[in-house]
Parts: structure tokens; sequence; C-alpha cells
């Protein structure tokens, strides 16, 4: 089997998150902060922010608030936020809190674009009438760099920017990959079924009550415990579970989930749609699992190759890793999983990423169609031609161009992104 540190990377890369998980960095940075200077009543709060984590904060609510914005994050963060829970920082956060919050929220606290960063970069300054607190997050999601208490370094990790690092994809093949996920043991993979007991129980929370644009409630209008096996049926109901589980997140439920690459919606969307294949199809529960382990991994590589919070949308990478988990659920060998991923690269490449928000499940929705499309295409043997667009003889290329294409292609998207948002007309 292979030296590479699958399950290491793995225990980097999934990570349990209560809310849209760049409002809740910020939180848990704001509760970091708080948590140096205790005893201090909160006189202000400052946050600046890489483009990319004001972008998906502008619109997403936070858990429990009903309201979007990193503002009220911040504010939450720091009034109330268990700095311990990390990026379940405000799981436990009570109404009354909630409301002292939202009272104090734009008279505390300033929101500035941080220049000159790293794509996810986070800090903030908590101030109190005679003490401060500043806590820098960069690179990911919870990874704490820098905190200062009263002007004085106390904390400062020595650090290589994920940006200047070697691109994973020039350390792995795919037929590795799939060694390791046919051969680790089953008893190794308790992340991974941590992963589809959570992102499954949202789902279904989405799909039974509604939350959002009910992107998923309202595309599969049937009962969710219908055993219907037409592929038809099997596609419906995992794009509606998918897109339920969003529907959920983006709506603030105060429910866990198991993100992938920083993103819950990347977990939600690399797993569901898999769980919901295995359960339509009544197979074997290990199976299920090496699934998902294998959509997992073939999304942090693709997500790799073109960046934590980049402007091209995640669901390319996850919907991707969810094409190749159910081209594995149904019998596909080697050759037929590279093709999904053909597929699915000469398909959804170009999906932007413009902000979190309650559209993010009809994303969802759009790459779970296409997952099953290209899963079901590449078990009949099809698979897009090399000489057509990015797609290369080898998947392996495929995904090295996919992320040419966002980092080289795509350098100044984030800025339009953000001008249009913040400047509607």
């Amino acid at each position: 089997m292979s030296h590479f540190d699958y399950l290491g990377l793995l225990e980097k890369e999934l990570v349990i998150a209560v809310g849209c998980t760049e409002p809740i960095a910020v939180a848990y940075a704001a509760a970091v902060a708080k948590s140096q200077i205790p005893d201090e009543p909160i006189k202000g709060i400052v946050v600046r922010a890489s483009q990319g984590i004001i972008k998906n904060a502008m619109a997403v609510s936070i858990p429990g608030a009903d309201d979007p914005g990193l503002i009220l994050a911040a504010t939450l963060g720091a009034l109330c936020g268990n700095a311990d829970l990390h990026l379940e920082v405000l799981r436990d956060v009570s109404q009354a809190c909630i409301d002292e919050a939202k009272l104090h929220a734009h008279e505390w606290t300033k929101v500035y674009v941080a220049e000159n960063t790293t794509d996810l970069y986070i800090e903030v300054l908590v101030t109190t009438t005679t003490r401060s607190a500043k806590v820098i997050i960069a690179d990911r999601h919870d990874l704490i760099i820098r905190i200062e208490v009263d002007d004085q370094v106390v904390f400062d990790r020595e650090h290589i920017s994920e940006e200047k690092m070697p691109d994973l994809t020039d350390e792995f093949t795919l037929n590795d990959l799939f060694d390791f996920v046919d051969q680790v043991p089953i008893d190794r993979l308790g992340l991974i079924e941590l992963s589809i007991k959570l992102n499954r129980a949202i789902s279904i929370e989405g799909l039974q009550k509604g939350y959002g644009l009910q992107v998923g409630k309202i595309i599969y209008s049937g009962d969710i415990d219908n055993p219907g096996k037409a592929m038809s049926q099997i596609t419906n109901y995992a794009v509606a579970l998918a897109a339920s589980g969003s529907d959920a997140r983006m709506a603030g439920v105060m429910l866990p989930v198991m993100s992938n690459s920083g993103s819950g919606n990347q977990g939600i969307c690399c797993t569901v749609p898999v769980v919901a294949v295995a359960e339509k199809l009544d197979l074997p529960y290990e199976r299920l699992v090496r699934a998902v382990l294998l959509s997992n991994l073939v999304t942090i590589f693709i997500k790799r190759s073109f960046g934590r919070l980049s402007a091209m949308c995640g669901v390319i990478a996850a919907s991707t890793g969810a094409s190749c988990g159910v081209a594995y659920l149904m019998d596909g060998k080697p050759r037929q999983i590279r093709a999904a991923i053909q597929n699915m690269l000469g398909t959804v490449t170009g999906m932007l990423c413009d902000g979190a928000k309650s559209g993010c499940a009809m994303k969802v929705a759009t790459g779970v169609f296409a997952a099953m499309q290209s899963a079901i295409l590449a078990i009949e043997g099809m698979s897009i031609s090399p000489i057509e667009g990015i797609v290369e003889d080898e998947a392996e290329n495929t995904i090295m161009n996919l992320g040419r294409l966002a980092k080289e292609g795509m350098p100044n998207m984030n800025d339009v992104l953000l001008d249009i948002m913040l400047n509607k007309r």
C-alpha cells in the first residue's frame, strides 16, 4: 500500500464545523482573542479579512441568528463564543446572547478588506478600555498563526503559506489512491464514518423541513423512505438530499457537518450523494465507507490544485469526488473512475464562487446531477475525449489543467466579483 499519508491528509482537511466556515472562522478568531482578556467588557472589534472571506460571508446566515455577515459573526464570537470548540465555536450560544450581539454588533464591530495577504486571511482585534488582543488565522480556517495580547506576541507559529507549498497533484497518482481506498483497514476510517453520519443528518433535516430556497425539498417531492431503484429516482434522491444539506447549512441550521478542504458545502457535496446511492441500491456498509473515502480524497486533491478560496466554485472538486464515489459503488474499475473525472472536469469547469448563500444549494444540485450523469456514462465506457477542452489523456493532467486555469486564468476574478457584490446598482 502507498506510503503517502492519506490518513494524515484526511485529519487535516476533514474538520467538523457548525455554520458556514468563513464567518465561523472569524467568530473563532474573535472568541480566541476575547479569551485572552476575559474579564474586561468589550469596547471594539476590528476585523481585517481577505477578499474570499468577506465574499463568502456576505449573504450566508449565522447559526441560530437568522442574519448574515462578518459583523455579527465577530460580535457573537467575542461575546459568547467558546474558543475551545474551534469551528463549532457558536454551537452553544443562547438566544439571549444572540440578542445582545445584535444589539451591539454595529456599535462595536468594523470590517475591512485586508490587502496583500494570502487568499485565506483573518485578523481580529478585540479591545477593551485598557487592554487588547489580536488573533491571526491564515491558509486554513482553524489555523491560528499569531496571537498578540496588549501588543506583545504570546504565540507565533512557524508557518509556510500553503500558496508556497508544492502542489499535492505532483505527489500522487490516482492508481496509488485507488490502492489505498481498497486496502486501508476499515477500522481506521472513523473520520469517514463520522462524515457520513453528520452530513446525512443535516441533509435529512433540510429535506424534511425545507430551508432557504428549499432546492432539495422541491426537487424531491416523494417520500424519502421510498425504496425505488430506477436510476432516475436514485439520481433525483442524490441531488435532492445533497442540495437539502446545503439549503440547511446556508440557512444557519445549528447542526454540525464534516467539512472538506475548509468548506461544509464541499463536505456535503462529496459525501451525501454517495450515501444516497448506497442507500437506494442497498449496498454493503463497508463499500459505502470506502466509496466516501475515495470521494473525499479526490475532492481534496482537486481542491488543492486550484486553491482553498479560489474564484472557482468548490462544487467542481466536490461533485467530481462524488462522481468517483458513485462509480466505485457501481463496481467501477480504475479506468471507469478516471473516466468519471474526465467527464466531470469536461463539464462543470468554469462554475464561479460568488460567495456563500442560499443559491449555493442550486450549484450543489447542478454538480450532483453532473456527477450522476458522469458516473453512469463512465460505467458504460463513455469518456470525454482528450482532444476536447482542458481534458487530457490522463486524469491527473486534466486536474493540473484545472489548477492552471484557476491560478493563471483567474488571478483578478475575486477583485471583480467582490466589487460587483459590494456595488450593486
